[in-house]
């Protein structure tokens, strides 16, 4: 599962260090508490792609539901599990034509612990950035988008404080994903590559990320 994260990364620096992209991207405020039904960062496929400019960044709706759906009352899931976003109605097409990335630097799992619930951040060890896997569609309203992040099952780090994790992908499978050339839902299964389970860590954080009007540094220190 995934409903709250953080990304204190520029993104200018995450263009420039993982995209290669030297041009300006659009620097926004450090977060550190985002919520489901916000604006979030999520990187796509440019249109039109060039070597120059192969992504693009801009904020998405952090809640799916397809064009096609016209009741407005209808679900707009967060999430969407590995095991059915290829088959599932509601996400099928979105996976094989509309697939992003969304950067974090970290994200939080509760684990009840003496009757309450206790929250840890998880990341990467080497400080790195993470990238979820995600799915999106168009809105045709401002923002442009809205977005579903992947979850599939919890790896051994963190698999004691929850039993699913956001879908963070291995930096070798980052163009492969956002390629909208590739299409066949077997050959994006079989590119689509996990971060390796050595690479994280997760330690328990102040409860004060449960309020979602909280934010700052503060929330990821560890105690």
């Amino acid at each position: 599962m995934c409903d709250r994260f953080a990304l204190h990364t520029p993104r200018s620096l995450i263009a420039r260090r993982y995209f290669g992209i030297q041009t300006p991207i659009g620097d926004v405020a450090p977060t550190y508490n985002n919520a489901p039904e916000t604006q979030i960062t999520m990187i796509r496929a440019a249109s039109p792609r060039s070597a120059e400019r192969p992504i693009e960044f801009e904020y998405s709706w952090w809640g799916f539901r397809p064009q096609w759906v016209a009741d407005n009352t209808a679900p707009r899931p967060i999430n969407s599990r590995a095991e059915r976003v290829a088959t599932s109605r509601y996400f099928r097409t979105a996976f094989v034509k509309r697939r992003g990335l969304v950067p974090a630097s970290g994200w939080y799992e509760w684990r009840v612990e003496n009757g309450r619930k206790q929250p840890y951040y998880i990341r990467r060890r080497d400080g790195e950035v993470l990238m979820f896997a995600a799915v999106y569609e168009p809105t045709g309203i401002e923002p442009d988008t809205c977005c579903a992040i992947i979850t599939r099952p919890a790896q051994p780090a963190v698999a004691y404080i929850h039993d699913r994790m956001p879908a963070a992908l291995d930096p070798s499978c980052w163009d492969n994903w956002l390629d909208p050339e590739l299409t066949k839902r077997e050959e994006i299964r079989q590119v689509t590559k996990p971060i390796s389970r050595d690479l994280l860590e997760a330690y328990p954080v102040s409860t004060a990320v449960n309020n979602t009007q909280n934010g700052g540094p503060r929330l990821i220190e560890r105690i």
